[in-house]
């Protein structure tokens, strides 16, 4: 057995012992091109796009990964519809007010926002589904939430966040604590003021009571959302009791 064919065998049976790793459609392709790794394929969810990257990466021999494993999207929509709900997304976050808004359309900008005084800048290009967010932003939590907006979108079968962050913004545990507490916060399904978020390195942990079955699940999804996430431990408890 070569080399390669070892570190791919390696690979698939890492991507075998976990279980939340769905594919669909086939099972997850594994090539080696020019000394990286290539997954490709589709999962049924973001869970399961980040644990196949994160067990692949720890497989001895994976020098580099090119990342086109993508997630099978909740609403089939096309590239235009899915543009203008990413936009609208982003335009509608206060958080992201201040920045200038452009979307790409046939290879050429289209300005959608540009506020007085405006901070930051954010473009959209959307292709087969994959939302790719470039630009500048002034804080590492504005290009998180961006980021998680365009996931919200139910039409988004990737999202790549390409935003950078001027000044430089070192991330911190507790940066990622308040993201994720953010998005929570935002989600209007989900009543978060129970829930409390632990983040050490790139795991974060949901504790605390949710009313109900599926606001467990829409938490542990909104943390797997945010960008540097790369392991949710979700020990939320319902309490139907508590609905108010």
């Amino acid at each position: 057995m070569t080399d390669n064919s070892r570190v791919l065998s390696d690979i698939r049976h890492a991507i075998r012992s976990e279980p939340r790793i769905r594919a669909v459609g086939g099972p997850i392709r594994l090539e080696i091109s020019n000394g990286a790794l290539v997954l490709s394929g589709e999962v049924d969810h973001i869970a399961g796009k980040k644990l196949a990257l994160e067990a692949a990466a720890r497989v001895p021999g994976v020098a580099g990964i090119v990342d086109r494993l993508h997630v099978r999207p909740a609403t089939v929509m096309g590239d235009g519809e899915l543009r203008d709900l990413v936009r609208d997304a982003l335009l509608e976050d206060a958080t992201l007010a201040a920045c200038v808004i452009r979307v790409w359309v046939k290879g050429a900008p289209e300005v959608v926002r540009r506020p007085l005084g405006a901070q930051g800048l954010i473009d959209i290009r959307i292709e087969d589904g994959i939302v790719t967010l470039d630009g500048d932003v002034p804080g590492l939590g504005q290009k998180r939430l961006a980021g998680v907006a365009a996931w919200w979108v139910p039409g988004s079968r990737d999202v790549i966040n390409g935003i950078g962050i001027t000044p430089p913004e070192p991330d911190t545990e507790a940066a990622m604590t308040d993201a994720v507490l953010e998005v929570l916060e935002k989600d209007p399904f989900i009543d978060a003021r129970s829930i409390r978020v632990r983040s050490r390195q790139s795991v974060v942990t949901l504790d605390g009571t949710v009313p109900r079955d599926i606001e467990r699940k829409l938490a542990e999804d909104d943390a797997w959302y945010v960008f540097g996430v790369d392991e949710v431990v979700n020990h939320l408890v319902v309490r139907p009791s508590q609905v108010r």
